[in-house]
C-alpha cells in the first residue's frame, strides 16, 4: 500500500527521484501512464495487470470505453529505477501533466500519483476540497 506525500524536483532531462518508501513497493519494473486530474499514475506490475484485466472487459462497441482504454494505454510506459533512485518520465507524459520542476508524489493505496506542484496546490486547496462534504458523499459509496 502506498501512502504519504513527498515533494521532489524533476531535472531538465525528465528524471525524477522516487522516494525510497515508494521504491520498495514498486518492484524492479512498473508502469507510468496518464492519470486523471492531469497527474500521472504509477502502478506496480501486479496492480497494472489487475487494471489491464478490467480494461479488457470494457465493450469495444462503446465509444467512451474505447476512449478510456486509449487514454490509459497510449501513454503507458514500463519504467525502472536507476542506481540513483530516479525514473525517466517521457516528454509526452511531462507535457500532459505539466511537470516542470517542482513535483509532488502521493501514495494512493495501490498506485502513486505524480503531480506538478502547481496543479497539486490548485487541486488541494480549501476552495476545491472540503473534507466534510466529501465524507458525506462517501456514504453513498458504502464508506
Amino acid at each position: 500500500m502506498f501512502m504519504g506525500e513527498y515533494q521532489h524536483t524533476i531535472d531538465t532531462k525528465g528524471r525524477l527521484i522516487i522516494p525510497s518508501k515508494f521504491r520498495e513497493g514498486l518492484g524492479d519494473t512498473f508502469v507510468v501512464t496518464k492519470g486523471l486530474d492531469n497527474c500521472l499514475f504509477i502502478y506496480p506490475l501486479t496492480e497494472w495487470k489487475i487494471f489491464e484485466d478490467k480494461l479488457k472487459t470494457l465493450p469495444l462497441t462503446n465509444s467512451n470505453a474505447r476512449k478510456f482504454v486509449r487514454f490509459f494505454l497510449a501513454g503507458a510506459v514500463e519504467c525502472s529505477v536507476d542506481k540513483q533512485g530516479r525514473i525517466l518520465i517521457p516528454n509526452n507524459l511531462r507535457t500532459y501533466s505539466n511537470l516542470e520542476k517542482d513535483v509532488i508524489l502521493i501514495g494512493v493505496l495501490n498506485r502513486i500519483e505524480i503531480w506538478s506542484k502547481k496543479n497539486w496546490d490548485a487541486y488541494n486547496n480549501d476552495d476545491n476540497f472540503d473534507a466534510n462534504d466529501l465524507a458525506e458523499n462517501m456514504q453513498e459509496l458504502g464508506i
